[in-house]
């Protein structure tokens, strides 16, 4: 792929690139050695490695980031060593921990003087997907001609978390394009499952996943069109959260594509990825306290806490919940390991006093969704984000290398015909959420993929994730 006339190569940015996260890493926090090769399980290289001191694991081993805002606002733990502690575990992109540490030891001081914390996420460091904008730091998203341009603005939704007390230390691994679900990309390499490096980290929020997993965060951020946030949860064993898309605030971030495309698209949506499910609902709890619509003009009005209350008129005080259960998309048929697990939680829910379980045949819609989410990912042709890996002459990833290739872009009739296809489709949805008996159901469990965790580059079956970015369903993955 040629470069641009007078533009350096992809191979010079990569370079100069990995040699400032380089620097930006202190000597004495570096492996003197990578793990022996036929090693697959890395989880406990943190504690291996001497980096960490038994304070640090401590720190890192046992809390989840609710107990640790608790922690830190009562003065059991300091921030200053939270954050080092974290610091010390990475797969990073961007990393500002200097400026970390800087704030921690602020946050401590403004506790230590006024006895209160300055927030809910007081002195809990929180780590980002590349595609947030901070101060100071590229958003390059792993593309060489995105790299060395410094955002002058943090996102809003960094910014939420900076006033609510939150300390921002680093920012993490994706794909090249954020169109493919592993996390490799000529800039800063691939991310590898640190339970098992033969296995996909997931993506493109597979940086946030592994980091999580290996215990180097406590709560990140990711963002999922396609299941960014859930694959990853799902690879690497944590939780995390789609929210419908104008829930959570996700102006000021770079995502390879024009201003506004997403208005003629499909929305992304930020969410929270977590060793913990209360992790996930304190993050969606800040945010709504936050009131980012009034800085958002997309995003809907509506604080977490209202949904606490929600009540259906003429339901009966004591309805049971009501459950149901997808077992295929119509398109791509569970393998038996992934069956078995849906069994074992239809069990589960049967057992439970509260809970009624009905089963769910939605596959005649379930199978058209796939089709119409990959046409609305084509939407220009990939021309934008093809002509930004040009510039520097750089080639694509292998995984990509075959399938994204130049096309026509839409025309404005094909993209209303979209849209209507797409209306038409919600609208038919609607209709499953009631069983035969009438009842409403309160929401349906369902594979996250046909497939238990695969091989690097191997990920199949998108339409189990896809499909709730289309119909804007909030949608999670438990561990």
């Amino acid at each position: 792929m040629p470069k641009e006339e007078g533009q350096a190569s992809w191979e010079t940015i990569a370079a100069h690139k990995q040699a400032e996260r380089l620097s930006r890493i202190p000597k004495e926090w570096l492996l003197h050695s990578l793990p022996a090769d036929p090693t697959t399980n890395v989880l406990d290289v943190p504690r291996k490695s001497g980096i960490l001191d038994e304070k640090e694991l401590y720190i890192t081993d046992n809390f989840d980031a609710t107990l640790l805002a608790h922690a830190i606002a009562v003065g059991k733990l300091r921030s200053v060593d939270v954050v080092r502690a974290f610091c010390k575990t990475n797969c990073l992109t961007e990393i500002f921990f200097d400026a970390a540490i800087q704030r921690a030891e602020y946050l401590d001081s403004h506790l230590k003087i006024t006895g209160k914390p300055l927030g809910p996420l007081h002195g809990v460091p929180i780590s980002l997907k590349d595609t947030f904008n901070i101060t100071g730091y590229d958003s390059s998203i792993g593309i060489a001609s995105l790299a060395f341009n410094p955002a002058t603005e943090n996102a809003l939704l960094a910014q939420v978390l900076l006033d609510a007390g939150a300390v921002l230390y680093c920012k993490t691994n994706i794909p090249q394009t954020l169109m493919s679900l592993d996390s490799e990309n000529n800039l800063f390499g691939r991310t590898l499952n640190p339970a098992n490096r033969l296995a996909t980290a997931g993506g493109s929020s597979g940086g946030e996943g592994a980091l999580i997993a290996m215990r180097g965060s406590v709560l990140g951020v990711g963002t999922d069109v396609g299941g960014s946030v859930r694959i990853p949860a799902m690879c690497n064993g944590l939780y995390g959260i789609k929210p419908s898309a104008q829930r959570v605030p996700y102006v000021g971030q770079e995502g390879g594509a024009l201003l506004g495309a997403s208005m003629i698209g499909l929305p992304a949506s930020a969410g929270p990825i977590a060793g913990s499910l209360r992790d996930c609902e304190m993050l969606m709890r800040v945010v709504g306290e936050a009131r980012p619509w009034e800085r958002d003009p997309s995003v809907v009005p509506g604080r977490w806490d209202l949904l606490d209350d929600l009540g259906f008129q003429g339901e009966e005080p004591e309805r049971r919940t009501v459950i149901g259960i997808v077992r295929t998309d119509g398109l791509a048929t569970p393998l038996p390991p992934i069956t078995k697990v849906l069994e074992e939680v239809v069990r589960a829910l049967r057992k439970t006093s509260t809970v009624d379980v009905v089963e769910m045949d939605i596959t005649p819609l379930f199978k058209q969704c796939q089709s119409l989410t990959n046409a609305f990912f084509g939407i220009d042709g990939n021309n934008h984000i093809l002509s930004l890996l040009e510039k520097t002459g750089e080639p694509l990833v292998t995984w990509l290398a075959p399938r994204l290739k130049r096309k026509k872009g839409k025309s404005t009739d094909e993209v209303r015909e979209l849209h209507a296809r797409k209306m038409e489709l919600e609208t038919q949805f609607l209709k499953v959420w009631r069983d035969s008996e009438g009842r409403r159901i309160d929401a349906f469990v369902c594979p996250v993929a046909p497939h238990p965790v695969p091989p690097i580059d191997r990920w199949n079956g998108v339409g189990y994730t896809s499909s709730f970015v289309l119909l804007d369903y909030p949608a999670g993955v438990r561990r």
